[in-house]
């Protein structure tokens, strides 16, 4: 990523700005344009990528102060035409539509759900309105939800997604839902057959925060659908993949054995460093040795043991290899560069140690000394 890069400013910016300013204008003469770029402006500088969503969105509820009922068909039509829906995957859509979402929440959550979701319906279609769904199923969640019914068949894949991702539990940036955890389960056994990446890759991240509460209920989840036949096997096989990443790092049977991996097969492991002592700032290199049964399928991990402030210590595991074991042997080299500039994760010089991992369970350890930078 180039020096001085900001997403905040790439997003949201004077020229989008202008761009939105110009889809009112468009449809409504007396929209004041230079006014609403001027006032938005004059403040982006100091706000962060969230701040400015609900900034332009405050703007915008300033210049259109009637209630939504009146305001809804303009902005219907300010929209530009919906993103082309024969794409499959990662047509994410233009953030400047955020803002949109939460002028809808704010105008609309407590007197008028029922436009406020045909509206988010539209919208999400430009961009998707994941966050500005959730004040909806915190407030009217049967409604919201009898709505999604509905969206899971829509022809347009945004408006399914929607129903998968706006529904998440844990969904990063957005706001917390009172959902009960398996509410949403009815939507995604139909969402989980579509034919479109964008769309299982949602259902499969929604899998995956469940895992970190109900585990099994995954597991089970996902072979009851293996089982139905409702998706491709191909495709199944990457949902399950991607729901149980979580359960595969933290060794879970069930999520390992759905996969094909034996979490008892007969595997011995030995790891060989090349140093016993790494400096902050070098790598830490090594090889395991694997032997067991020809043909074994095994899923390769590996956990280091960090020493935090305060004589604390934390494990953070790391993907390896997934393999079989070629006539009952496989050896392979790992080189993990242990950083010492970076912000989220300090490094800490003594004693740590490194684990390896076969289909989730620890076949062999070694320990080396973190040393300081330079040593």
């Amino acid at each position: 990523m180039a020096s001085g890069f900001s997403l905040k400013d790439q997003l949201f910016n004077p020229e989008k700005t202008r761009y939105l300013a110009g889809l009112f204008a468009a449809c409504d003469p007396g929209f004041d344009a230079p006014g609403f770029e001027a006032q938005v402006n004059a403040r982006l500088p100091e706000l962060e990528l969230k701040q400015r969503i609900d900034w332009i969105a405050e703007v915008l509820g300033q210049h259109y102060a009637a209630p939504l009922p009146e305001v809804a068909p303009l902005l219907r039509a300010a929209l530009p035409p919906p993103l082309d829906p024969g794409n499959r995957d990662d047509d994410f859509g233009d953030f400047i539509f955020a803002p949109l979402g939460e002028f809808v929440v704010s105008k609309g959550l407590e007197a008028h759900p029922d436009l406020s979701l045909d509206l988010l319906e539209a919208l999400t279609q430009r961009f998707s309105m994941e966050f500005a769904i959730r004040p909806f199923l915190n407030r009217w969640p049967d409604l919201t939800l009898k709505r999604m019914q509905e969206w899971a068949g829509h022809d347009h894949y945004h408006v399914r997604r929607l129903v998968s991702e706006g529904t998440r539990p844990r969904l990063p940036w957005g706001l917390g839902i009172g959902l009960d955890l398996r509410a949403p389960l009815p939507l995604l056994e139909r969402l989980h057959g579509d034919g479109t990446r964008f769309v299982t890759r949602s259902v499969a991240n929604h899998l995956n925060d469940i895992a970190k509460k109900e585990p099994d209920l995954v597991v089970e989840t996902l072979r009851r659908w293996g089982e139905a036949g409702q998706q491709t096997g191909k495709e199944m096989d990457w949902i399950t993949r991607h729901a149980c990443r979580g359960l595969v790092k933290a060794g879970h049977p069930g999520a390992l054995g759905l996969l094909g991996y034996d979490p008892e097969a007969p595997v011995e492991a030995r790891i060989t460093l090349q140093r016993a002592a790494v400096p902050i700032g070098d790598a830490l290199n090594f090889t395991v040795d694997l032997a067991g049964p020809a043909e074994q399928p095994v899923l390769v991990d590996y956990r280091l043991h960090f020493q935090r402030p305060g004589g604390k210590a934390s494990a953070k595991v790391f993907k390896l290899k997934q393999a079989k074991l070629v006539r009952g042997a496989l050896t392979f080299s790992k080189a993990h560069k242990l950083k010492g500039d970076a912000t989220t994760f300090k490094l800490v010089p003594g004693p740590h140690r490194l684990e390896v991992l076969v289909n989730g369970n620890v076949r062999a350890e070694a320990g080396f000394d973190l040393l300081p930078a330079g040593e």
